[in-house]
């Protein structure tokens, strides 16, 4: 079964349509890729076997993880791919090189088919069955299997069976990204090895994972989205219906597309605001081959694309393989006067001129896993000529990334070498709201309730280049309360004030008041206005929880701006302009 499905796939490359540009012309309404993307994996192949040690199979640089691994899987696309524009079509360098980097991978497993899971900054978290590996691997296997000889192909099954054996075994738990991924690879290893019963059991934890999905297109591992990881649950369906033709998983794929159309910025980032695991990142997304196979999906890429393709190899692979061409549904991109309400009313989008802003109304108690990012810094506003000003999403031990704290900040903060901190805020300090709602008015906003003190954000657009935040409180318990606004910092651009002048924004620390910038701050062509009882703080950093005990470096932080509430002062508004520098 397997066998003819790798020639049904190696075929529909070989009859690709003749048209290959994905072009953002606004009368384009079809995604077409393919003979493109044969000509940029191929340009790529030289690169790929020059980064791999002939002598050990292993890729990469620096200290070796079992990820440096995966070109297995776009050197194997390349070299069963046949095609006039691909000249390492059953190339025996390029074979040799893939069944290396299989042997490598062998070499370094223990007895149960795990790898010590390593970074690159030489950390380690222990035995794992790698997801990411293990489904590149089984695929490269699929690929040139008939191509390897005897004794090489018996090492690799036996080394993939006693792998899958154990993700069979122990990995489909919940139904959240890596063991989604997990599924998608178990699948296909069924196929390959005539295991039904390794099918069975991943096209029914698919189920689950299709059912865990929110009606509003999103899926969420503790509370509200995740935005950036979605992206892995997208892949993981999107490879797996490819290989089973699982119809029952394409309404949440048509799902997620809309979710993700809605969630990007302008300049083809993601919206970080709503995310309950990763802050903001700068680039656009290429998106993945879960994109495919919807008009609203393949829309999303012609949208992403007009801004940056794919450019690694491992993305062009996949689409090559797994993904659909055909018609597009247009996103909402190109519409410059449009508020759009999530189903559930937990979020907000207005677009309005160059502007978008993004309103969070996601809230949940603090939680103890390091993965999950405190649900704290619920707005976000960008510019079309500046892009992410305020805003940047959510972190852990870090109360100044809150849109309101109450209580001493001081209790809650990262410790340098601690490894498993409680997360949990100390008494005397609340940074979450308990409760939330949306004001959808023509100066969009949050109702924030910390503990019984009651809050309010809001956003106006005035004009093109200018934005009013106002931030109340009701400061009546006896307790300090503040606001913080995060500013998105660009380092290496100028960073000043009224009165002092602008220079370079690096990583040195500095802390002043409103009265002492003289009324302003600005930086990367914005500028804020500052009462006098304001603090500007920087860099306030995060905890990183892919960092073991939580560093970030000041490219990570943001430039933070305080504001004290008093029963005289319980409100304040600031003006954010765009300026021409």
């Amino acid at each position: 079964m397997i066998e003819r499905w790798f020639v049904l796939a190696a075929a529909a490359i070989l009859t690709a349509a003749l048209c290959a540009k994905c072009a953002a012309d606004e009368d384009v309404r079809e995604l077409r890729y393919r003979n493109d993307f044969i000509r940029e994996l191929a340009n790529r192949v030289p690169d790929i076997l020059k980064s791999q040690n002939p002598k050990t199979g292993r890729f990469g640089t620096g200290i070796w993880i079992v990820n440096d691994q995966h070109p297995i899987f776009p050197l194997a696309v390349a070299w069963a791919t046949e095609s006039k524009d691909n000249p390492y079509y059953h190339d025996p360098k390029v074979l040799e090189a893939i069944m290396s980097a299989g042997d490598a991978l062998i070499e370094d497993a223990d007895s149960q088919g795990r790898w010590e899971f390593r970074k690159k900054d030489g950390s380690t978290w222990g035995q794992i069955y790698m997801p990411w590996t293990y489904s590149r691997w089984v695929r490269a296997y699929g690929l040139i299997r008939d191509g390897m000889p005897p004794d090489r192909r018996k090492r690799w099954e036996e080394a993939l069976l006693l792998g899958f054996d154990g993700i069979a075994k122990t990995q489909l738990t919940r139904p959240v990204n890596i063991p989604a991924h997990h599924a998608m690879g178990l699948y296909i290893a069924g196929q390959l090895f005539s295991k039904p019963k390794w099918c069975e059991q991943a096209k029914a934890f698919m189920a689950k994972v299709v059912a865990a999905q929110d009606p509003v297109g999103f899926w969420t591992e503790h509370y509200g989205p995740v935005v950036r990881y979605d992206f892995v649950y997208l892949d993981a369906l999107g490879v797996y219906y490819s290989v089973s033709r699982d119809e029952t998983v394409l309404p949440a794929l048509t799902r997620a597309a809309r979710f993700h159309a809605a969630f990007t910025y302008p300049d083809g980032s993601v919206v970080e605001t709503v995310d309950e695991r990763n802050p903001y990142h700068t680039g656009s997304s290429p998106g993945n081959v879960g994109f495919t196979f919807s008009p609203e999906g393949r829309g999303y890429l012609l949208q992403q694309w007009a801004i940056r393709k794919p450019g690694d190899a491992d993305s062009i692979a996949h689409f090559l393989l797994y993904g659909e061409e055909g018609a597009t549904t247009p996103t909402p991109s190109a519409e410059h006067d449009r508020t759009w309400v999530s189903e559930d009313r937990k979020a907000l989008i207005k677009r309005k001129g160059q502007w978008f802003v993004c309103l969070s109304a996601y809230c949940c108690p603090v939680p103890e896993s390091r993965w999950i990012q405190d649900r704290q810094n619920l707005v976000s506003i960008y510019n079309d000529k500046v892009g992410l000003i305020a805003g940047g999403g959510n972190t852990k031990l870090q109360p100044l990334w809150s849109n309101f704290t109450i209580g001493d900040t001081s209790l809650l903060h990262r410790t340098p070498g601690e490894t498993s901190p409680r997360f949990a805020p100390p008494s005397g300090l609340v940074h979450v709201p308990s409760a939330s709602a949306l004001i959808r008015t023509e100066a969009p906003g949050l109702l924030l309730d910390y503990d019984g003190e009651r809050c309010k954000i809001s956003v106006e657009l005035v004009d093109d280049s200018t934005a009013l935040i106002r931030l109340m409180a009701t400061p009546d318990m006896g307790r300090a309360v503040a606001a913080h606004l995060t500013l998105l910092p660009h380092i290496g651009k100028p960073f000043g004030c009224k009165r002092i002048a602008p220079k370079p924004l690096g990583p040195e620390p500095f802390t002043f008041s409103g009265k002492d910038a003289g009324g302003w701050i600005e930086h990367g062509r914005w500028r804020l206005s500052l009462p006098e009882t304001a603090t500007v703080t920087w860099p306030v950093l995060p905890h990183n929880p892919y960092v073991k005990d939580g560093g970030a470096k000041p490219p990570e932080g943001r430039i933070v701006v305080s504001l004290p509430f008093s029963q005289d002062k319980p409100e304040y508004e600031l003006k954010l302009e765009i300026t021409s520098k």
